[in-house]
């Protein structure tokens, strides 16, 4: 397959981008007063707006006739129908199938794919009702209080981020608590005040052996059987969400207990699984559904959408055209909702764990820039942190804007105040203020003409600082649903326009397996000399002062 740079589109945007790099966003918009109703897309559950970047029609079309020239639709299409489009590990890549946006029948391995969900789905819905309801106790028969998720990475981040994003809707019968750090201290105190005959454990791994998430079971297993004083107990207060039975079963899991996960399913991906049975056991499993359901609208919007409409296909190309071809490094995720404060790091996680590569399909060195680095915060918080530099700084750094029409939390006065700062802050990375409109400004404020010569240059802001606009018309189940799912599908096409593989993440692999054998010598207290002589003189910097302290 041909290289991408080697593309008849792929050359016209490069092109492209060199006048457009002249151009400002003011003049844009003043050239064009249907500029909004052009570049911006409405759905059910949200608004994107995205004429906050420095595109023109010209732009957007030569942008189509890249995903065209890269067959988006095509591998669209292999995605959904369960083909093994992660090559390196020789998968198929089937999260829409867990929320039952796959028609065919999908069978992998022998399996059928619908009904295994299904089944999956039946199995979480009963358990749910079982534990909410009082039904499932623990050793002394007392009813279940908390439930405490251990996994990592995607085990972890998806169910927690949904969880606090949705806290308005969970009924409070059962408390949530996520354990993922092991560094001791997060395991000790979501412990410590609980009771160990009243908490639920759901260990969730796909393959039972992630050295993370066992470290943290075998512990939480420990503390369960002290205060119990019988093995046996293991078996009524952990489930585990996992490929690999076997382990589960040794580690003293009931096989009833549990819930089945998928080779097929990445772990960034799988909210949507038994991986979000904390969300439903705090909420609910119909609002668990809501969030499918959420999920699905969106797919069917990204399978049916022409590519110039679709909303994961523009976001995945704004992207490729600011990162690679107008030289973005980073771009920031900035909510403007409490309740999505862990959104920008789940979203980190999907982006850049599953983008963040440098070699092409065939394993050919990429020479243009991938995905940029994301990061983020609440917006209002971000205002008085980083924004500083989003407005001032020499990097150009494109922001998607996330925020809500109507508050979960209604107080008078405050949801105004937010979005007020929401919309602001997109016009002003925008529009910025040159250096006559500073001096007019502090001339009508009365400034003297020193004050005014001295400080009129530092006020400047350049503007012409690209930005999506991403508005809920209420937070619910399905409307994060709906803003996750569009996410995914945009890393689904950044990965197709950019060659790269996004389903596998062998840079994670790479530290855990070194970590592992300097683990054991840290055990044996045989330090391999072969280490480099940074490594090595920390380890015995280590080693030394942990002997002083024993």
């Amino acid at each position: 397959m041909n290289n991408r740079t080697s593309l008849n589109s792929w050359q016209a945007l490069v092109e492209h981008a060199k006048a457009m790099k002249s151009q400002h966003m003011n003049d844009l918009f003043a050239q064009d007063q249907q500029r909004f109703d052009k570049f911006s897309i409405e759905l059910p559950s949200l608004l994107l707006d995205y004429s906050k970047n420095l595109l023109t029609e010209e732009t957007l079309n030569k942008l189509v006739a890249l995903a065209q020239e890269t067959e988006v639709t095509h591998w669209r299409e292999k995605m959904f129908a369960g083909e093994r489009i992660n090559s390196t590990e020789n998968r198929a890549v089937l999260h829409t199938a867990l929320r039952g946006s796959t028609a065919d029948d999908i069978v992998i391995n022998g399996d059928n794919v619908n009904e295994q969900v299904q089944a999956t789905l039946n199995k979480m819905q009963s358990f749910c009702h079982e534990v909410r309801a009082g039904h499932r106790q623990g050793y002394t028969g007392k009813r279940i209080t908390d439930v405490v998720n251990i996994g990592v990475g995607g085990s972890n981040l998806g169910p927690q981020m949904v969880t606090e994003a949705l806290k308005q809707f969970s009924d409070d019968s059962l408390k949530i608590h996520y354990v993922s750090n092991i560094d001791g201290t997060q395991i000790a105190e979501v412990l410590r005040p609980l009771n160990p005959e009243k908490v639920l454990f759901i260990v969730s791994s796909k393959t039972f052996t992630t050295t993370e998430t066992m470290l943290n079971a075998n512990t939480a297993r420990k503390w369960l059987v002290s205060a119990a004083f019988d093995q046996h107990a293991v078996a009524k207060h952990f489930v585990a969400v996992s490929a690999n039975k076997t382990n589960a079963i040794d580690f003293g899991i009931a096989a009833d207990n549990i819930f089945d996960m998928w080779d097929w399913v990445g772990g960034r991906f799988s909210l949507w699984s038994a991986i979000g049975l904390p969300i439903a056991l705090d909420m609910g499993f119909d609002k668990f559904l809501a969030i499918l359901q959420g999920a699905k609208e969106m797919d069917q919007h990204f399978l049916a959408a022409p590519l110039s409409e679709n909303a994961p296909v523009i976001l995945a190309l704004l992207s490729v055209w600011n990162c690679t071809f107008l030289g973005a490094q980073s771009q920031a995720i900035l909510p403007y909702d409490q309740a999505l404060h862990k959104f920008s790091a789940y979203m980190q996680q999907a982006e850049m764990e599953s983008n963040g590569k440098s070699v092409s399909w065939q394993g050919e060195a990429i020479n243009y820039a991938t995905v940029p680095s994301i990061w983020g915060e609440l917006g209002i918080n971000g205002q008085h942190a980083f924004y500083q530099y989003l407005h001032q700084s020499n990097n150009v750094v494109p922001a998607d804007f996330i925020g809500s029409v109507e508050s979960v939390t209604p107080v008078k006065g405050h949801h105004e105040t937010l979005m007020a700062n929401f919309f602001a802050q997109t016009q002003a990375l925008m529009s910025g203020v040159n250096e006559s409109q500073v001096r007019a400004d502090l001339k009508a404020k009365g400034r003297n003409d020193d004050y005014i010569n001295k400080v009129a240059v530092h006020k400047v802001h350049q503007g012409n600082r690209p930005s999506n606009s991403i508005l809920m018309k209420r937070l619910s189940p399905h409307a994060l649903g709906s803003l996750i799912a569009l996410y995914e599908h945009k890393i689904f096409v950044q990965g197709i326009l950019l060659q790269i593989c996004s389903f596998d993440q062998w840079g994670v692999e790479l530290g855990k397996g070194l970590a592992n054998t300097i683990q054991a010598e840290l055990a044996s207290n045989e330090i391999n000399s072969q280490h480099d002589s940074s490594t090595l003189g920390l380890l015995n910097f280590f080693k030394a002062e942990q002997q002083k302290v024993t």
